[in-house]
Protein backbone atom coordinates (compact mmCIF):
# COMPACT_ATOMS: atom_id res chain seq x y z
CA UNK A 1 0.00 0.00 0.00
CA UNK A 2 1.13 3.53 -0.72
CA UNK A 3 0.61 6.85 0.97
CA UNK A 4 -1.78 9.77 0.72
CA UNK A 5 -2.20 12.88 2.86
CA UNK A 6 -5.24 13.98 4.84
CA UNK A 7 -5.70 17.72 5.43
CA UNK A 8 -8.30 18.16 8.16
CA UNK A 9 -10.49 21.19 8.73
CA UNK A 10 -8.84 21.31 12.18
CA UNK A 11 -5.55 22.25 10.47
CA UNK A 12 -3.93 18.83 10.91
CA UNK A 13 -1.84 17.02 8.32
CA UNK A 14 -1.88 13.22 8.54
CA UNK A 15 -0.19 10.45 6.61
CA UNK A 16 -2.63 7.72 5.56
CA UNK A 17 -2.41 4.50 3.59
CA UNK A 18 -4.15 4.73 0.23
CA UNK A 19 -7.05 2.24 0.16
CA UNK A 20 -7.07 -0.54 -2.39
CA UNK A 21 -9.61 -3.00 -3.68
CA UNK A 22 -13.36 -2.74 -3.95
CA UNK A 23 -13.69 -0.35 -1.01
CA UNK A 24 -11.39 2.33 -2.45
CA UNK A 25 -14.14 4.88 -3.25
CA UNK A 26 -16.00 4.37 0.04
CA UNK A 27 -12.76 4.73 2.05
CA UNK A 28 -11.84 7.96 0.24
CA UNK A 29 -15.28 9.46 0.92
CA UNK A 30 -15.08 8.23 4.53
CA UNK A 31 -11.79 10.10 5.02
CA UNK A 32 -13.39 13.27 3.60
CA UNK A 33 -16.23 12.76 6.10
CA UNK A 34 -19.50 14.66 6.60
CA UNK A 35 -21.53 12.10 4.63
CA UNK A 36 -19.49 12.79 1.50
CA UNK A 37 -20.76 10.79 -1.46
CA UNK A 38 -19.32 12.74 -4.39
CA UNK A 39 -15.62 13.57 -4.64
CA UNK A 40 -14.40 16.63 -6.52
CA UNK A 41 -11.00 16.43 -8.21
CA UNK A 42 -9.14 19.70 -7.66
CA UNK A 43 -5.76 20.84 -8.94
CA UNK A 44 -5.01 23.74 -6.61
CA UNK A 45 -2.39 26.07 -8.08
CA UNK A 46 -0.37 26.52 -4.88
CA UNK A 47 0.04 22.76 -4.50
CA UNK A 48 2.23 22.99 -7.59
CA UNK A 49 3.68 26.52 -7.46
CA UNK A 50 4.38 26.88 -3.72
CA UNK A 51 4.55 23.31 -2.42
CA UNK A 52 6.39 21.90 -5.45
CA UNK A 53 4.14 18.96 -6.31
CA UNK A 54 4.21 17.59 -9.84
CA UNK A 55 1.44 18.51 -12.28
CA UNK A 56 2.57 16.01 -14.94
CA UNK A 57 1.70 12.33 -15.02
CA UNK A 58 4.86 10.32 -15.68
CA UNK A 59 5.51 6.60 -15.98
CA UNK A 60 5.53 6.14 -12.20
CA UNK A 61 2.10 5.78 -10.61
CA UNK A 62 1.43 8.71 -8.29
CA UNK A 63 4.01 10.96 -9.94
CA UNK A 64 1.29 13.61 -10.30
CA UNK A 65 -0.74 14.63 -7.28
CA UNK A 66 -4.05 16.39 -6.85
CA UNK A 67 -6.58 17.16 -4.15
CA UNK A 68 -9.94 15.51 -3.48
CA UNK A 69 -12.68 17.40 -1.65
CA UNK A 70 -16.40 16.98 -1.01
CA UNK A 71 -18.25 18.17 -4.14
CA UNK A 72 -21.40 18.90 -2.14
CA UNK A 73 -19.92 20.31 1.06
CA UNK A 74 -22.36 23.22 1.10
CA UNK A 75 -25.24 20.79 1.65
CA UNK A 76 -23.85 18.85 4.59
CA UNK A 77 -20.79 20.57 5.99
CA UNK A 78 -21.03 23.08 8.81
CA UNK A 79 -19.92 26.62 8.08
CA UNK A 80 -17.31 26.38 10.85
CA UNK A 81 -15.51 23.49 9.12
CA UNK A 82 -13.40 25.71 6.88
CA UNK A 83 -10.23 23.95 5.81
CA UNK A 84 -7.65 26.73 6.00
CA UNK A 85 -4.77 24.76 4.48
CA UNK A 86 -6.80 23.35 1.57
CA UNK A 87 -8.38 26.78 1.00
CA UNK A 88 -4.92 28.37 0.86
CA UNK A 89 -3.76 25.75 -1.66
CA UNK A 90 -6.93 26.47 -3.67
CA UNK A 91 -6.23 30.24 -3.62
CA UNK A 92 -9.44 31.11 -1.80
CA UNK A 93 -7.87 34.46 -0.91
CA UNK A 94 -8.00 35.33 -4.62
CA UNK A 95 -11.50 34.19 -5.58
CA UNK A 96 -13.43 33.64 -2.33
CA UNK A 97 -14.49 30.00 -2.82
CA UNK A 98 -13.77 28.11 0.40
CA UNK A 99 -12.90 24.46 0.90
CA UNK A 100 -14.91 23.03 3.80
CA UNK A 101 -14.35 19.70 5.52
CA UNK A 102 -11.39 17.41 5.05
CA UNK A 103 -9.32 17.14 1.88
CA UNK A 104 -7.03 14.42 0.54
CA UNK A 105 -3.84 14.70 -1.47
CA UNK A 106 -3.60 11.64 -3.71
CA UNK A 107 -1.59 10.44 -6.67
CA UNK A 108 -2.76 9.95 -10.23
CA UNK A 109 -1.84 7.40 -12.87
CA UNK A 110 -2.83 6.30 -16.33
CA UNK A 111 -5.00 3.20 -16.28
CA UNK A 112 -5.55 2.25 -19.91
CA UNK A 113 -6.75 5.43 -21.58
CA UNK A 114 -8.06 6.96 -18.36
CA UNK A 115 -6.53 8.80 -15.45
CA UNK A 116 -7.30 7.27 -12.07
CA UNK A 117 -6.43 8.00 -8.47
CA UNK A 118 -3.76 6.05 -6.62
CA UNK A 119 -1.20 6.38 -3.85
CA UNK A 120 1.35 9.15 -4.12
CA UNK A 121 4.79 8.18 -5.38
CA UNK A 122 7.44 8.18 -2.65
CA UNK A 123 9.14 11.10 -4.41
CA UNK A 124 5.99 13.23 -4.39
CA UNK A 125 5.11 12.28 -0.82
CA UNK A 126 8.62 13.32 0.31
CA UNK A 127 8.15 16.71 -1.37
CA UNK A 128 4.58 17.49 -0.32
CA UNK A 129 4.19 16.05 3.19
CA UNK A 130 7.00 18.02 4.90
CA UNK A 131 5.84 21.31 3.38
CA UNK A 132 2.25 20.73 4.46
CA UNK A 133 3.50 19.86 7.96
CA UNK A 134 5.26 23.26 7.99
CA UNK A 135 1.91 24.93 7.24
CA UNK A 136 0.31 22.91 10.04
CA UNK A 137 2.98 24.17 12.46
CA UNK A 138 2.55 27.78 11.33
CA UNK A 139 -1.21 27.62 11.92
CA UNK A 140 -0.68 25.96 15.30
CA UNK A 141 1.70 28.73 16.39
CA UNK A 142 -0.84 31.36 15.29
CA UNK A 143 -3.43 29.77 17.60
CA UNK A 144 -1.21 30.11 20.65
Amino acid sequence: MGKMILITYEDEIKELEYPTGNSEWSKLTEYIGNDCSLLEHVQPRRLYTRIGASLAIKDTAGSKVSMLVDEEFTYHCDDDKINKIASWLYETDRHGYLIRGNALIVGERYKGMEVSFCAMSDEQFDIVYPKLKELEMLLASDKE
